[in-house]
């Protein structure tokens, strides 16, 4: 774990270089801080803050010269003691043009900001869609246009916007900030234009130069579009400041919090708990030591439905209800009489069953969810066919679906099939999902699928009158399995926005602890209803 930890570390650190260090220094040569300067800026010293969507186009693109972190920098931070996401445009990769990935990463800001209540900050930098790939960022509903829809949506709901125009800001992307409350501007490198100078004189044969057609004196003096014009980067970042310094306060959820204890273990502990074969059995409970705070922890029903602890907690003070799978091999009573081993990471229809009741609670009682995932699914065979898994297991997805209180789930380390599903996926809306670097995400596990793959390869060459051999075969279950470990990868997982990000474990109580200080800014306003969950 230590190694995987290192690995991620090193590269967060080359993706904080964005486009390199050649275009870093273009950029600077114009003045221009870089968009993690700008950010830095912005954020309250000495306080926490939590990147989102950090591996997002990671090894994607290749033939485009690649998308280092989207192009685009998301945090989750406290600019004036208060929360707040900021989006940050990166002018090194590619201009800051907008790939399909660059788009999916800001309607996921956007998404955390509109189900959070927190005010969001876009410091624009960007040449607008990147046009080779339009047709994968144009058209479609999640696609480039969403982002000013929630623009309106956000501003209907109360939601604070502020726009600091600090580089190029073109054709439908000049919405973006014009949409927002605040649409500040910088002298000379800012601009905002429906249409740049070229395709103005392609259009309508008009010359005209950047700063006479959408530059600051232009936008703040003649046209209004923008609210103030400022010298330098700096100086329009302090202006957002003092917007951010001057906001009253907003209705809470009323989560409870007390005072923080440290957790009985520390949580630099945990990278030590996990075993590196993914299939040994291990104690979560000694996980949970990790995490919450010490003396804190009451299991609900320890005794039945042992594949899965529930419990309630507390994490840096907030009350949180937890849902973990066991991977120790258990013993349980039979429905006869007698017991039997129950294999660990797998769930069972006294698991299932078990969650589902336990996640009605916490919803009742309006206490965050955490869902800490190493599953490889539900439990199969006639037996469990015959004893009504399905029927289980559908009561628990009903359940964590219908969930109104926020959730927030980590992958540790397997994370399989339906497992997925009722262990609150990206499918299920989870406020945040992170990955430890040990994580791995499919429909079943590389060995399985590899397996099974093979089999029907083989199946479909036979019906051609192709006959493997067994050196043939060997090497064909090679390929599928070199295939298949690539996308198993939480890298794979985190380049496609499927998780959040991946993270050190000792990071986790610090994700959880600002997860639900976020989500503390939106009242719950729905009521929970788990619709129809047979008996």
């Amino acid at each position: 774990m230590n190694d995987l930890i290192s690995i991620l570390n090193t590269r967060k650190e080359s993706l904080r270089l964005g486009g390199g260090i050649d275009k870093i220094k273009k950029h600077k040569a114009k003045g221009k801080l870089t968009a993690w300067e700008r950010i830095e800026y912005l954020l309250d010293k000495d306080r926490d803050y939590l990147e989102v969507g950090i591996f997002a186009g990671d090894g994607m693109y290749e033939e485009e010269g690649g998308c280092p972190n989207g192009g685009v920098v998301v945090v989750i931070g406290y600019v004036k003691d208060r929360m707040c996401v900021i989006v940050s445009n990166d002018a090194t990769v590619k201009a800051g043009a907008w790939f399909p990935i660059s788009g999916k990463k800001n309607l996921r800001a956007q998404e955390i900001a509109m189900e959070n209540h927190l005010p969001i900050i876009y410091l624009v930098d960007s040449a607008g869609v990147y046009l080779p790939m339009q047709d994968e960022i144009f058209p479609d509903k999640e696609h480039f246009g969403r982002i000013f829809r929630n623009n309106a949506r956000m501003s209907s709901m109360g939601i604070p916007q502020i726009s600091a125009i600090m580089g190029s800001c073109v054709a439908g992307g000049a919405y973006l900030p014009i949409m927002s409350d605040y649409a500040f501007i910088v002298q000379d490198s800012g601009s905002v234009f429906l249409a740049g100078p070229y395709l103005v004189k392609s259009s309508i044969g008009e010359n005209v130069d950047a700063e006479t057609l959408g530059g600051a004196s232009t936008h703040s003096v003649i046209s209004g579009v923008t609210d103030n014009r400022f010298p330098t980067d700096e100086a329009c970042l302090d202006a957002v400041k003092d917007v951010m310094d001057k906001m009253g306060g907003f209705p809470r959820a009323g989560f409870n919090r007390k005072a923080s204890h440290r957790p009985a273990v520390a949580p630099e502990k945990a990278a030590e708990l996990l075993p590196q074969d993914r299939t040994s059995p291990y104690n979560m409970h000694a996980i949970l030591e990790t995490l919450v705070d010490e003396g804190s922890l009451e299991e609900y029903k320890a005794e039945y439905g042992k594949t899965l602890i529930c419990a309630t907690a507390r994490i840096d003070g907030w009350a949180v209800g937890i849902v973990a799978n066991q991977r120790e091999i258990v013993k349980a009573k039979k429905p006869g009489g007698g017991s039997e081993l129950q294999m660990g990471g797998v769930i069972y229809s006294d698991s299932a069953d078990k969650a589902a009741r336990f996640i009605m609670n916490c919803n009742q009682q309006r206490i965050p969810l955490v869902f800490l995932q190493d599953v490889t699914g539900f439990m199969v065979g006639s037996r469990s066919e015959q004893g009504g898994i399905i029927k289980d297991g559908a009561k628990m997805v009903n359940a964590m679906a219908n969930s109104v209180v926020p959730k927030f789930t980590f992958i540790l380390g397997n994370s399989y099939g339906a497992g997925n599903y009722a262990m609150c996926g990206k499918a299920y809306d989870p406020r945040l999902i992170y990955a430890w670097p040990s994580a791995q995400m499919a429909v079943m596990s590389g060995a399985s699928a590899g397996k099974t793959l093979l089999q029907i390869r083989e199946a479909a060459l036979k019906s051609k009158g192709v006959h493997l051999s067994e050196e043939e075969k060997a090497a064909l279950l090679s390929e599928i399995d070199r295939k298949y470990n690539e996308q198993l990868s939480p890298y794979y997982a985190a380049a496609r926005l499927w998780v959040d990000g991946i993270i050190d474990p000792a990071e986790t109580r610090k994700v959880i602890s600002m997860g639900i200080e976020a989500a503390d800014h939106a009242p719950l306003t729905e009521r929970y209803n788990v619709g129809v969950i047979q008996t």
